[in-house]
């Protein structure tokens, strides 16, 4: 498959792959961190692992020409793997606060809700903004627990992962917006989205590693 000519969706798909590299380095870093909980270690890498998928999708999706048949394919994949994402996102932030069994309590009605917004989603012709919408107000409530968690002192670096969730909360805020840099190459929102992603994710596993590493203490 050739290509895409236009600059900025070539941007925005080097930067997707590079959110994927990333993704499984932090994968295998968390994974040699080896702590007592594995049950823990092994949800997150479930997280990194479904955004390393998403990003390789959009790799392809936005930097190459294809059918538009296999291109709406990606994009279904790609929002199953964002909406399992979030789920287990609030799953692991509920287990830090509340404990395993009232974190795995979630799960189906996080499904719920995750399938009713890629139905909307998917409704709309595949506007991302809906599933943003939705991340953001998940995030907040995770925002939220990270927060306290770090204030009572009750996990280390709580505080490192509210910074990368706060992060987070920004790039969804410049996906939606009409925001452009042009730093030697020209970065649509999507691209400027994905650098502040890269950023936010690298201080998410840092954060992680920091807790998994005070459980093994």
């Amino acid at each position: 498959m050739p290509l895409i000519t236009s600059p900025t969706e070539l941007t925005t798909s080097a930067t997707d792959a590079l959110l994927a590299i990333e993704c499984t380095v932090i994968i295998t870093l968390l994974l040699r961190t080896a702590p007592v909980d594995r049950w823990r270690t092994n949800l997150w890498c479930w997280v990194f692992g479904l955004l390393a998928i998403a990003s390789f999708l959009g790799a392809m999706a936005h930097g190459l020409e294809m059918p538009k048949s296999i291109r709406m394919a990606l994009w279904a994949v790609l929002y199953l793997s964002l909406g399992i994402l979030v789920v287990l996102f609030i799953v692991g932030a509920v287990a830090d606060w509340r404990g395993r069994v009232a974190a795995m309590r979630l799960v189906p009605w996080g499904i719920g809700v995750s399938a009713a917004f890629l139905g909307l989603t998917a409704l709309l012709g595949g506007a991302f903004i809906v599933f943003i919408v939705y991340a953001a107000a998940v995030l907040l409530s995770a925002l939220a627990i990270y927060t306290f968690l770090a204030a009572s002192h009750r996990l280390q670096g709580a505080a490192v992962v509210a910074l990368a969730i706060l992060l987070n909360l920004a790039a969804a805020a410049v996906q939606a917006s009409n925001v452009s840099l042009h730093l030697l190459v020209p970065f649509d929102h999507n691209g400027v989205f994905h650098l502040v992603q890269i950023v936010s994710t690298a201080i998410l596993g840092w954060g992680l590693h920091l807790g998994m590493k005070s459980a093994q203490r």
